[in-house]
């Protein structure tokens, strides 16, 4: 190139950021995706359950459903189009669409019997009976020529 001894740190950083860098990443595994469900302080987990409280809904995810969940997404991931960890927002709002839904409805019939709240608990069976038809459904056009 035209600096052949000039290396980017030595630089200004107007240059630095205009020069070509190409990284190739792995992508997500399970733990992974758990670790993005959990660890943040403001998880997505934790966004759903804010949420659905407005509502009257108090969701709960069993540590085996996160685990399911994590690993529905990397499988996912693997079968259709990569889109990382934008793929957990798919599988959550596909496991929440019934309760986000109906949350009004669901929140009534609890406070006449007697509930306060609603309590939906997402276990591990239930992702997986939600995300079956997810995980069956591949995109062949990408085989179509």
């Amino acid at each position: 190139g035209a600096f052949p001894s000039v290396k980017p740190a030595d630089m200004l950083a107007e240059l630095q950021g205009r020069l070509p860098i190409r990284v190739e990443l792995k992508g997500l595994v399970a733990e992974d995706f758990y670790r993005i469900l959990t660890e943040p302080d403001n998880n997505m987990v934790m966004q759903h359950q804010a949420l659905l409280e407005t509502e009257g809904v108090m969701l709960r995810f069993t540590d085996s459903a996160l685990h399911t969940v994590a690993r529905v997404a990397e499988e996912a991931n693997r079968l259709m189009d990569n889109i990382g960890a934008r793929r957990l927002h798919t599988v959550l709002e596909r496991l929440l669409a019934d309760v986000s839904y109906n949350a009004p409805e669901l929140v009534e019939e609890a406070r006449r019997n007697g509930q306060s709240t609603y309590e939906y608990v997402v276990d591990d069976q239930f992702v997986l009976q939600i995300m079956f038809g997810l995980l069956q459904k591949q995109d062949l056009s990408r085989y179509v020529i």
